[in-house]
């Protein structure tokens, strides 16, 4: 019998990007789930006009939450799990498809073409070779971590296939557009990561704010040969290291300062005291 196949997108205001990874599985998915976190554009609207079913969520700050929240609504056999900007090319649609029909694993791992800034990145740790993940598998094979970032947790005894990267065969993910958008992506991603491994009680030290990010630029820009990726590895290898400084100096600053209502609260302090020296030299004004 041929398995039935479902779709989960993620979204939140994504009315630029959700029609494309749409129309990418609208053709060869059984079903259409997108997981939407109270969008306040036409994203809903769209999914919509696709045929997806529409489940609300509460919204977060990332998508990572909503991933088993929107598995549980899946009714597939299997499930291909998307980003808003991602798309799934008709070569490896067709190789999926027969993946499940023949029964040859529980989980896929399939590579990533990940644009940066309008360029395919093949190099730099973030090309195809070096950038799979776990987005087609069995529904009940993996169960997904909360975090940021964080890895899925595999079936016991979850047969697994990686696929290897050829033209084709790898989920194409439109991701940063310019350097304004590198930099608004990591402001927000860093403030949750600090956030959440403060939370663990994890803190960080010089070592994290100078020397990890020092090797996270030689790392992919020479052991992973971001130089043959042009200035767009150059850029990106300079943008993860600043990454990991960032995260580590945010963590750090959790830690030492507190957070950003307990610093304006030292400040209103600091102020009060200052500005009493005004105020013990006001003479009360004398009656009429």
């Amino acid at each position: 019998m041929k398995p039935r196949i479902s779709a989960i997108i993620h979204t939140l205001n994504e009315e630029l990007n959700i029609a494309n990874a749409l129309r990418s599985v609208a053709s060869w998915v059984d079903e259409i789930i997108v997981v939407d976190m109270y969008s306040d554009d036409r994203t809903v609207e769209i999914a919509h006009s696709f045929g997806a079913k529409v489940f609300l969520h509460e919204k977060k700050r990332l998508a990572d939450p909503a991933r088993n929240f929107s598995q549980e609504k899946a009714t597939g056999d299997w499930i291909i799990a998307l980003d808003a900007d991602e798309i799934v090319p008709p070569k490896l649609s067709r190789e999926l498809l027969k993946i499940a029909e023949d029964d040859r694993a529980d989980i896929c791992f399939v590579p990533e073409l990940n644009y940066f800034c309008g360029f395919p990145l093949l190099h730099t740790g973030w090309g195809p070779d070096q950038d799979r993940h776990d987005r087609f598998y069995r529904k009940g094979s993996i169960v997904y971590s909360p975090n940021i970032h964080g890895r899925s947790r595999q079936k016991e005894g979850s047969r697994v296939l990686s696929l290897k990267y050829r033209p084709g065969l790898a989920i194409i993910h439109f991701n940063f557009l310019n350097v304004s958008h590198c930099v608004e992506k990591l402001n927000r991603y860093t403030d949750i990561e600090a956030s959440q491994r403060n939370q663990k009680g994890q803190t960080m030290g010089a070592v994290d704010m100078l020397i990890r990010p020092l090797w996270e630029f030689v790392k992919r820009y020479f052991r992973y040969q971001g130089f043959r990726d042009g200035w767009p590895g150059l850029y990106y290898s300079f943008f993860m290291s600043f990454y990991r400084m960032t995260q580590a100096m945010k963590l750090r600053e959790i830690d030492v300062a507190g957070s950003a209502e307990a610093v304006r609260t030292k400040y209103q302090t600091i102020a009060e005291e200052y500005l009493a020296g005004y105020e013990s030299q006001m003479k009360p004004s004398e009656p009429h």
